[in-house]
């Protein structure tokens, strides 16, 4: 699993380093969610944050698992939230870089330096960057924050799936499965779906 090998050399100048990562670009519905997380410096794995790792390669069990540990350990975290009607009005990518912002702007303290997943980020802060393609299972700041979005917006979901019955949010997330699109023709689309995102199994343009 992940240690902390990718920070070791910035904490050699550097006090606060933060992950980033996002989870909920794909689906049809909901938010899109994006953590920040910063260790302590020289922050070392223990326990069962040994096993962290990127999220999408952990069980849904170990996640929740992982959840408190990080809050634990953390020097800061925080989370920012993108709703559906927002997404359709700005388009994902930038509902996706606002989140992302809106999760660093909730630190507290300012990062001196920002480790981002993927390949694309616009800051809203004068603060340094690095964007890391398929971060979330090379650095253990963003693994982290790959988890704790995850795991906020898989608890929304399933939130939304009490509000909202019938679609089986609880199930898929809001994911594009055979199930949530059949949901959806027999339904209609509700209050959380994002409608700039069209199906065209369903004839949408």
């Amino acid at each position: 699993m992940l240690t902390t090998a990718y920070e070791i050399p910035l904490w050699q100048e550097l006090n606060r380093v933060c992950g980033i990562d996002e989870a909920g670009r794909g689906p049809l519905a909901g938010p899109v969610v994006a953590a920040a997380v910063v260790f302590p410096r020289h922050f070392r794995p223990e326990g069962i944050l040994e096993r962290l790792d990127d999220s999408k390669t952990l069980s849904a069990e170990l996640r929740s698992k992982l959840v408190p540990a990080i809050h634990e350990a953390a020097e800061a975290w925080a989370v920012g939230i993108v709703d559906a009607e927002t997404i359709d009005r700005i388009n994902i990518l930038q509902a996706t870089m606002l989140a992302m912002n809106m999760a660093v702007e909730s630190l507290g303290s300012m990062p001196e330096l920002l480790l981002v997943d993927g390949n694309r980020f616009s800051p809203s802060l004068p603060v340094p960057y690095r964007t890391i393609v398929k971060g979330d299972s090379k650095v253990f700041s963003i693994a982290a924050a790959s988890v704790l979005a995850k795991t906020c917006r898989d608890e929304l979901m399933t939130a939304y799936a009490e509000q909202y019955p019938g679609y089986g949010f609880e199930l898929h997330f809001g994911y594009p499965t055979t199930m949530h699109v059949e949901a959806i023709a027999a339904r209609g689309r509700c209050t959380i779906h994002r409608k700039s995102f069209k199906l065209r199994k369903l004839g949408e343009k």
